[in-house]
């Protein structure tokens, strides 16, 4: 049986959790017994287009397919190279015959490509795997309001209506029914995170069709516990990630310059991340500084790529994860806990529910860089507290795990179109 992955983007060229755990999930249904696996994965400028066809190819990779677009319409996360999608997509996907397709995102694509996919295959499973909220909210799939900056509990017309009073009620539930007429062809809706889920249940898509499997990880040799002198503290914290207004590093850097001196010590705070430079200049100039009020206490490393965890975590202590919105399941949560790294995160959404509090990690209430200095003072004070929560950590899902578990709904997904008849999935696969 043959899988047919696509992704918005491949990680060669675009980092970030959906395209790694996209990805890995390829690798590994490559794996699976009886199972084949192709990964097709969207791509655009820089990168050039073919003249003659929107496909390119992945190296010498038989098995991995890009496909350019540029026209993306991010309003209702559909395309408008629409002849690109009839033609050569939908040829693809023909040629290429999967028994199942999974979407992880459409952005590229457009949403349209999951009718593509109805067009070209008749019958075969649709599995979107969802992994934040753009479908639901037009605010960069945030759910955040955009004038306050504060949470959002639940979509709705006119709740929508006051972030974007330009577009209005009428039109921002003509773009949820317009998502919705092609989500009606998807058999089922994969995420890791259960709060994902529920906010989905909420927005409306059937429970019946919602399923949880954790992402898969390949995280390389886990890196040993930093050695530390007898009496020596666990005072090494590190930031993994964007540099942008919604990952909360601003609340981190404010919350490490409240420290007081005789706690922080020779604490210091690694700050690896990148794409500062990408956002608003009205942001880079606050964080620019926060910098430098922190002083020596922060180490400015810049990006990173995957491969290269195992050797910056072997200097850390501690993982923190401060975002201001809902997240999902963050890959640097995964990433932390494979190398037995306890994490301070947000006490909301996918953080909460990845990271027990008291148990593998701490909480700290979201956006409140007093509250995350208090957490930080209590992990550089208490000798021990590292120690419990290091081994109250549990190893995340491997790459092959987590493409067992995803077999195994296809394959019961594939025994109900054969059967014809409606069988509940499980909501855990």
């Amino acid at each position: 049986m043959k899988a047919l992955i696509v992704s918005h983007a491949h990680p060669t060229y675009s980092i970030g959790g959906a395209q790694v755990a996209s990805y890995n999930l390829f690798s590994g249904m490559k794996a699976q017994p009886g199972w084949v696996a192709h990964y097709l994965a969207g791509v655009g400028p820089p990168v050039a287009r073919h003249r003659a066809t929107p496909l390119l190819a992945v190296g010498d990779a038989a098995d991995e397919t890009l496909f350019w677009s540029d026209d993306f319409d991010w309003f209702h996360l559909g395309s408008r190279e629409l002849d690109d999608l009839s033609r050569h997509f939908e040829r693809l996907v023909r040629d290429l015959r999967p028994d199942v397709v999974n979407f992880h995102h459409v952005m590229g694509f457009g949403i349209q490509a999951i009718r593509a996919v109805r067009r070209a295959l008749g019958d075969v499973p649709i599995i979107y795997t969802l992994h934040e909220y753009l479908p639901i909210c037009a605010n960069h799939g945030q759910m955040i309001k955009v004038k306050s900056g504060t949470l959002c509990m639940k979509a709705s017309p006119s709740e929508c209506g006051v972030c974007f009073p330009e577009i209005g009620p009428a039109n921002l539930k003509r773009r949820e029914l317009f998502i919705k007429s092609f989500f009606a062809d998807v058999d089922a809706f994969v995420s890791p995170s259960r709060f994902l889920l529920a906010r989905f249940a909420d927005w409306g898509l059937p429970p019946e069709k919602l399923v949880m499997i954790e992402n898969g990880l390949e995280g390389g040799h886990p890196a040993p516990p930093r050695p530390i002198a007898v009496g020596a503290k666990r005072n090494r914290f590190a930031y993994f990630g964007q540099l942008n207004p919604f990952k909360g590093i601003k609340v981190l850097v404010e919350a490490v310059t409240r420290i007081p001196q005789d706690v922080w010590g020779d604490s210091i705070l690694y700050v690896f991340g990148g794409n500062l430079e990408q956002q608003p200049v009205e942001f880079q100039t606050a964080i620019k500084e926060l910098f430098r009020l922190a002083g020596r206490r922060i180490r400015f490393m810049g990006s990173y790529k995957s491969a290269d965890l195992p050797n910056l975590m072997r200097e850390v202590d501690w993982t923190i994860v401060p975002s201001t919105w809902w997240e999902n399941a963050p890959v640097v949560i995964q990433e932390a806990f494979y190398h037995g790294r306890p994490i301070i995160a947000s006490d909301i959404g996918g953080m909460a529910e990845k990271v027990r509090d008291g148990v593998d990690g701490l909480h700290f209430s979201v956006a409140n860089p007093e509250s995350l200095a208090n957490v930080m003072s209590n992990a550089i004070r208490d000798p021990r507290l590292w120690d419990r929560l290091h081994a109250g950590i549990r190893a995340p899902n491997s790459s092959d795990r987590s493409a067992l578990q995803h077999a195994a709904l296809f394959e019961r997904l594939l025994a109900r179109k054969a059967a014809t008849l409606p069988i509940s999935l499980d909501h855990t696969a």
